[in-house]
């Protein structure tokens, strides 16, 4: 029986890249502030390598990843911080813009964190991670779609080999879990305290407190989001694409892809667009926002079905994310007292880290599809 393939180097990369990602490259904390990330790393890096693990064990794919993010965003915003009802957090009047005042929250900023926390915060350091780790060919089958194949779209593998004349192509394997049962418990008890740290530290130090009412809610959306990312199908393992007639009968799939460089061009103006929404406009940048979100999710839904699509293409998206908030760190002031001249170093520095690492992972996915490797992993894109 082989070994089960185990990875620590990925997932303690992933532990430490994700509040890094999530806080330092966005420009909320300088570098002086770095030792922060052993506060910061249980919750974001638990919470990031748990979802992770969850996901690619269960022989999912980025839906459930990203719905899985969303139940983060409203455990650290709900709870944690209390951002979503706290009309006076950081004293930056987050939720001025369209207020409901019915539920207590402001429908931008709610959309805002849905945003920030399953793509960026979750999405962004996973994609990093895995470009920096691609995992070894034939380890997990797992889909090749963002999203699962609705019969109404895709008949089954065994009905197509079986119209060509020919045998089912072999499974192809997707991202492997980097952990076993006792990584995984480590992670979830990582993610467990550092929510319980930064919530005792939020609750020390700010005396609001959102109403029963707001914190019931929030647990039955977590839920919510939770069983959803497990019910949604999951999509069936895909298949060795160098059979020239297995796609034959669905043309739609064998259109070509944008490059990668141009998806990467693509998510940076959409990323842009929602770190910067016309927030004059109150419930315009809701409609911003949202329209940026179904321009973003739409072209996956249709490109990333491609055969064409590559593992390149998934880390471009994750890469224009993390220059997304790289750049917009110039923009905004840090969550914390800091000298101007310390300031644009750190943010420079960050920025220069991030295009670091972007330019490995580049690497080492690239040498992981080249014909013939040993790490090379078929598309399994965000």
């Amino acid at each position: 029986m082989p070994k089960p393939y185990r990875n620590i180097p990925a997932a303690a990369t992933l532990f430490f890249l994700a509040p890094i990602v999530a806080e330092f490259l966005l420009g909320d904390f300088p570098a002086t502030w770095l030792l922060l990330v052993v506060t910061l790393a249980p919750m974001y890096g638990g919470g990031a390598l748990l979802i992770r693990e969850l996901t690619r064990r269960s022989h999912r794919g980025w839906p459930t990843i990203l719905l899985l993010g969303a139940a983060y965003a409203i455990i650290e915003e709900a709870f944690t911080t209390q951002s979503l009802f706290n009309t006076h957090y950081l004293g930056l009047h987050l939720l001025s813009h369209a207020w409901i005042p019915a539920l207590g929250i402001s429908a931008w900023w709610t959309l805002f964190m849905l945003n920030v926390h399953p793509f960026w915060s979750i999405g962004v350091s996973i994609a990093l991670a895995e470009g920096l780790f691609p995992s070894p060919a034939g380890l997990n089958p797992s889909p090749a779609s963002f999203y699962p194949v609705a019969p109404s779209f895709s008949e089954s593998v065994s009905s197509d080999s079986e119209r060509v004349g020919e045998h089912a192509p072999a499974l192809q394997s997707g991202p492997a879990p980097w952990l076993g049962k006792i990584g995984l418990s480590l992670a979830a008890a990582f993610f467990a305290l550092g929510c319980a740290i930064n919530t005792y530290f939020q609750f020390h130090h700010d005396p609001f407190r959102a109403t029963h009412a707001q914190f019931i809610v929030s647990v039955l959306v977590i839920a919510a989001f939770i069983a959803v990312a497990f019910i949604i199908p999951a999509p069936a393992p895909s298949r060795n694409p160098d059979a020239a007639n297995f796609h034959a009968t669905s043309p739609a799939r064998s259109r070509p892809v944008p490059s990668p460089w141009l998806m990467a061009g693509v998510t940076f103006l959409l990323g842009a667009a929602v770190m910067l929404p016309p927030l004059q406009c109150n419930w315009g940048a809701v409609a911003w926002t949202l329209a940026a979100d179904l321009i973003f999710l739409s072209l996956l839904w249709v490109l990333s079905r491609r055969i064409s699509w590559t593992p390149l293409h998934t880390l471009s998206i994750g890469a224009a994310g993390a220059l997304v908030y790289g750049v917009h760190a110039f923009l905004q002031p840090p969550v914390v007292p800091c000298p101007k001249w310390i300031v644009l170093p750190s943010h420079i520095l960050f920025l220069a880290l991030a295009l670091a690492v972007i330019a490995v992972a580049v690497r080492r996915t690239c040498s992981a599809m080249l014909p013939g490797s040993q790490q090379q992993t078929p598309a399994e894109p965000v």
